[in-house]
């Protein structure tokens, strides 16, 4: 139930960002593109330095953290073409509201996997699962905006957004759930949720971040690896 709970606050930070556009909310594009590099950082930290090397530990983890890459590169590059972490700009490519339906349907493996991690850190030790978690949440509230921005510029509802995004919230403690009664995802959930986290940070958030020019976008990614270190001093335990 522990690991339940933080997947639910992972879920309302998930809530959080679509409400900010679908209330029109005013935010900083600057701050969310340094939260999103931040991010990235302590997720990279998290996922070389703690997931990895549990996922070793099991045998066929190095198979299932492959799979878990390769899992969620199909769906978002598949059903999310349009999928970017930030506010959606380009309403022209969204041409209708099945396009916002399929970065949701794209979006609901990454959240459940989200959800997976996190329980699966807990059941290994306190600490690791406190770690994954903060670097869940990290990127929650850019998600929920990207998620936001690309159902209302495809021409779905207010409501159905509001729906979208509680859907991806349900879907990640649904992973969080799961977990410790299924065999497969407490053997292996830690080792595919490091593949995902690792497609998520290197292949998603990092990217998002090089996109502007300076050192306060990159830097942010530095800061998040020391964030990283310092959260895991600092826990109990260390």
């Amino acid at each position: 139930m522990q690991a339940v709970a933080y997947a639910g606050l992972v879920a309302l930070a998930n809530l959080a960002g679509g409400l900010l556009i679908t209330t029109r909310v005013r935010h900083s594009a600057a701050a969310l593109g340094a939260l999103v590099a931040f991010g990235a950082g302590f997720m990279l930290a998290v996922v070389v330095l703690e997931m990895l090397p549990g996922a070793m530990t099991v045998g066929g983890g190095l198979t299932a953290v492959l799979a878990g890459y390769l899992g969620v590169h199909l769906t978002q590059h598949t059903l999310t073409p349009h999928f970017h972490f930030g506010e959606e700009t380009h309403k022209e490519a969204m041409v209708s509201p099945g396009v916002g339906v399929f970065a949701l349907v794209g979006l609901l493996p990454h959240a459940f996997f989200d959800g997976v991690a996190i329980s699966s850190g807990f059941l290994a030790d306190q600490k690791l699962g406190l770690l994954i978690f903060a670097a869940v949440i990290l990127h929650k509230v850019p998600t929920g905006v990207s998620l936001a921005s690309i159902m209302l510029a495809s021409g779905n509802t207010v409501r159905q957004t509001v729906l979208a995004l509680v859907a991806v919230g349900l879907a990640t403690m649904l992973g969080a759930a799961l977990t410790p009664m299924v065999g497969v995802l407490a053997r292996y959930g830690l080792a595919a949720a490091a593949g995902v986290t690792i497609y998520v940070a290197a292949s998603n958030l990092i990217p998002e971040s090089q996109r502007e020019p300076g050192w306060r976008i990159p830097g942010a990614v530095f800061l998040g690896v020391v964030a990283f270190y310092l959260a895991r001093l600092l826990l109990p335990g260390s």
